[in-house]
């Protein structure tokens, strides 16, 4: 018994003994210094010059759930042939429809807004177009207003009336 034990032990300090150590090296880490990169932010286009013969609209009192249609109509007055590129209404309560010819100049193009009104009280909406106007990107803003009326709700009226029982 005494020489198994022997035996283990020696053999565990030979092992010991041949194992591989890890060699750690230290380096003093050098500066490098990164190239800056610069970044760049995306073009935001400039407004749009062609002539808008109205950028405003007012609807006045349209009825609840009745589609309404207003079209925004221009003059391309640059020297360089205008493509409407993108058509975006603020909401989902509004649908665009546009020309999607490109417009040369002194031509005639538009944007028709068909809003839908959910819910009765005042409203103003914005349609954003963007343009490529020649080789330059270009954006317009323009709105409609107005006050849904609810026909089916019943008109109240500010008089006392007597309830005789």
């Amino acid at each position: 018994m005494k020489s198994i034990k022997l035996s283990i032990v020696a053999l565990f300090i030979a092992s010991a003994s041949f194992a591989q150590v890890k060699e750690v090296k230290t380096e003093t880490a050098k500066a490098v210094q990164a190239p800056v990169a610069t970044v760049t932010p995306a073009p935001t286009p400039k407004q749009s010059v062609i002539k808008w013969d109205k950028e405003i609209h007012d609807f006045g009192d349209i009825e609840k759930g009745k589609p309404v249609t207003y079209e925004f109509s221009f003059t391309n007055t640059t020297n360089e042939t205008v493509l409407i590129t993108n058509v975006k209404p603020a909401c989902g309560c509004t649908a665009a429809n546009y020309t999607k010819t490109p417009i040369k100049p002194g031509e005639k193009g538009m944007v028709a807004a068909t809003f839908t009104a959910a819910s009765p009280g005042g409203f103003q909406k914005t349609v954003t177009i963007l343009t490529k106007e020649g080789a330059v990107d270009a954006s317009k803003t323009v709105s409609f207003k107005g006050k849904v009326i609810d026909t089916a709700a019943p008109v109240t009226t500010d008089k006392k009336t007597d309830i005789r029982s």
